[in-house]
């Protein structure tokens, strides 16, 4: 089980770090232009854009770093159930929008925080 979730928080805490860098580097209008799954952009203002790259970011980081180095590992948990909140944002806005190929993607990324979120937080990983 501990295999698995760092696989899981492995690969996924790199996609929001990938994720969150582009964002950022890029910036709202180079990015919204990448194709109609990143038109969601052009919704936002441009500081807004770049705070929701440095999230992502720093939650990736979160779900990855603390139990890596092994200072405060309880913030794997928290950086987990934090970006399922984050993913369930954007689920909202996918379904606002109506793009539900994109949704199915979201909520992978949000099942997946909460399998980390579920399997750090638990019971035998604190001795119980």
């Amino acid at each position: 089980m501990d295999l698995a979730l760092w696989i899981v928080a492995g690969v996924f805490g790199t996609a929001y770090v990938v994720g969150g860098v582009v964002k950022v580097v890029l910036g709202r209008d180079r990015f919204a232009g990448l194709g109609d799954s990143a038109a969601w952009a052009s919704e936002f203002p441009p500081a807004t854009f770049k705070v929701i790259g440095v999230i992502e970011a720093l939650g990736g980081l979160g779900m990855v770093l603390p139990g890596a180095l092994d200072i405060a590992p309880v913030l794997v948990p928290i950086a987990a159930s934090g970006m399922a909140l984050y993913m369930s944002g954007a689920a909202t806005t996918r379904l606002r929008r109506a793009e539900y190929g994109a949704l199915v993607g979201d909520l992978v990324f949000m099942a997946a925080c909460l399998f980390v979120a579920w399997g750090r937080f638990g019971p035998e990983q604190w001795g119980w």
